[in-house]
């Protein structure tokens, strides 16, 4: 095996391995910004799960281009952007497996179309186009955060009242387990829930929103039908609390 010939064949690759470098660092850029905030706000695909997304597009945008200009010298007519455009279609599957329906709620739509998104912007770099990557990356961060605030604040300020919870238990399983038939029981949206470890069993915090007509009476409910869960030893929010059992 001529060794010399296939180093000189990568040293001459259009694009040169550095030129790849820098498009592979685009794209995991792209895919930690916006993964970081799927991750701060407890979503179902977080940080690596987008980079790797991010990547893997770029990868393939990177491929079809250096298969162009490897068979173009033999006469062959491929289209550097096949490959690109079945990651499109293909990234869909994967962001369907962070659609979930809870009751009468869905969730993940937001997610599913953010990875969507960051595959996007992973085929922008891999053809080398980092300012579209870039913007494309702010764009996407502001419609995440801005837009988000937007919605909840002006838009539909009054569609549901939104109440903290921190739960003790002994039992993660059964406490979640409770948690998850009691909000689609009484059609409760929780979201953001978070777990914590302690010494002698474990700490749930989430968010429940409830319609703001009987936001109060929901609440009360909601509430009551925790604190009777055996398995829960405490249930708090920041104006109520029943002590341990």
């Amino acid at each position: 095996m001529d060794w010399l010939a296939i180093l000189n064949n990568i040293l001459n690759t259009t694009p040169h391995l550095g030129e790849i470098a820098m498009r592979l660092a685009c794209a995991m850029l792209v895919g930690l910004v916006i993964g970081t905030e799927r991750e701060y706000t407890h979503r179902p695909a977080g940080m690596r799960t987008h980079i790797l997304v991010s990547l893997g597009a770029c990868v393939v945008s990177v491929t079809g281009e250096l298969m162009f200009h490897h068979y173009m010298p033999l006469g062959s007519t491929l289209d550097p952007a096949r490959l690109s455009a079945q990651v499109i279609a293909g990234v869909g599957f994967l962001g369907a497996g962070t659609i979930m329906r809870e009751g009468v709620n869905v969730k993940g739509l937001t997610t599913a179309a953010s990875v969507w998104s960051v595959a996007c912007l992973g085929i922008a770099s891999g053809f080398g186009f980092y300012g579209l990557a870039i913007l494309g990356m702010v764009f996407i961060l502001v419609t995440l955060t801005f837009f988000e605030w937007i919605q909840n604040r002006l838009i539909n300020p009054q569609s549901s009242r939104q109440r903290e919870y921190t739960l003790e238990t002994g039992d993660i399983s059964q406490a979640l387990a409770a948690i998850n038939a009691i909000s689609e029981e009484q059609r409760v949206t929780v979201r953001h829930l978070s777990t914590k470890t302690l010494e002698n069993g474990f700490v749930v915090r989430f968010n429940a929103s409830f319609p703001a007509t009987k936001a109060k009476k929901n609440h009360e409910k909601f509430f009551n039908a925790l604190a009777a869960e055996s398995c829960i030893r405490s249930v708090r929010t920041d104006d109520e609390a029943i002590p341990a059992k």
